[in-house]
């Protein structure tokens, strides 16, 4: 006989939360040319999310962490470092992937390879097994490193729906040669849904990941899509976004309804040095105990409406915004660098 199946879901990330993982910036990473500047963003996320909630930090130097955050009046009684070698600093990418169920975490283990074999990634992609066997987590693991999959490519609304994109899940070096049918399959066996629901257009110009849907478009309570939205003709992504914005309007529930559809302002263009655009959007939020912590770009109108249309996705919540113009630099913001774990 086989054995009984325990009954697994996949929580949104509203709900209630243990913690959320950061992995610090280091001179050893990407970042070392602005480590200073990054290293104050990160700072004021770490002193954000640990004023309310436990934070887990990875970092190979917890001294100089400590001793940074204790410096910096961050909530040190909510904080826990874990020495660990690591390559980058996107937590949500390489972090565990948690399904709840019967009282006890259940942490999947997919495999990180760097958005398709662009960076290195070994040390990133053995973090969750160093963080289990130390006792770091406590419950139960699950092995999927076979599967390539990030945490910013997944929406979940707790309720049996996962919203992703084509763009990035059938890209190269994901999971090939599996098609989309299969791909599919899989993430409903494994993340325990019953729907995913694809969006084909929606990619930023200067993003590393092939679409990100955390990038984009996300999930929120009440049947909501918040979404990143463009109405200038002139804007080299309005045909793509106008593209996303028309395929969620046809999305359905399931119960049969339209979604809610709440449009994000697209912030002011963002270059880097050699002129390059960079992939910066408000859609990049991340939800906590009572909080919506969001990307800020220095830009005041654009920064305002944005915490305006998420008081709206979010009314009982307090939106918080955190300058992340260092983030953007390469290539990603807040949700990118950060992971939530739910509380059973």
């Amino acid at each position: 006989m086989e054995p009984q199946k325990r009954h697994l879901f996949f929580p949104a990330e509203w709900h209630r939360q243990e913690m959320v993982q950061l992995t610090w910036p280091h001179e050893n990473t990407d970042w070392n040319y602005m480590l200073d500047e990054v290293e104050s963003c990160f700072v004021e996320l770490a002193k954000a999310i640990s004023a309310r909630e436990r934070l887990l930090i990875v970092t190979p130097d917890t001294n100089k962490v400590y001793n940074k955050l204790k410096e910096n009046r961050a909530t040190m009684g909510n904080i826990t470092l874990f020495k660990c070698d690591t390559n980058d600093t996107w937590a949500r990418d390489h972090g565990f992937i948690t399904l709840l169920g019967d009282n006890v975490p259940h942490y999947i283990d997919f495999c990180f390879n760097g958005w398709g074999r662009k960076f290195e990634a070994s040390l990133d992609n053995a973090i969750n097994g160093k963080l289990y066997d130390a006792g770091i987590v406590k419950g139960e693991y699950e092995d999927c490193t076979s599967f390539v999959l990030e945490g910013g490519s997944i929406e979940s609304d707790g309720k049996g729906t996962v919203l992703t994109t084509s763009q990035c899940l059938m890209a190269p070096h994901r999971n090939q040669p599996m098609n989309q049918d299969e791909v599919e399959a899989c993430l409903k066996k494994m993340l325990h849904v019953e729907r995913v629901l694809w969006l084909d257009h929606g990619n930023l110009i200067g993003d590393d990941t092939d679409g990100h849907v955390d990038t984009i478009a996300r999930l929120a309570p009440n049947n909501t899509i918040v979404y990143m939205q463009c109405t200038d003709t002139n804007d080299e992504q309005y045909t793509d976004l106008k593209a996303m914005e028309e395929q969620i309007a046809t999305l359905r529930t399931a119960e049969g309804e339209p979604y809610r559809m709440l449009p994000l302002p697209p912030p002011a263009p963002i270059f880097d040095e050699e002129g390059e655009r960079l992939p910066a959007t408000y859609a990049n939020f991340l939800i906590i105990n009572g909080s919506v912590l969001y990307p800020t770009y220095a830009q005041p109108e654009n920064d305002k409406l944005a915490a305006e249309v998420l008081a709206k996705a979010f009314p009982n919540y307090e939106i918080v915004g955190i300058d992340c113009r260092a983030l953007i630099k390469q290539h990603g913001s807040l949700h990118c660098v950060t992971m939530q774990y739910p509380r059973s």
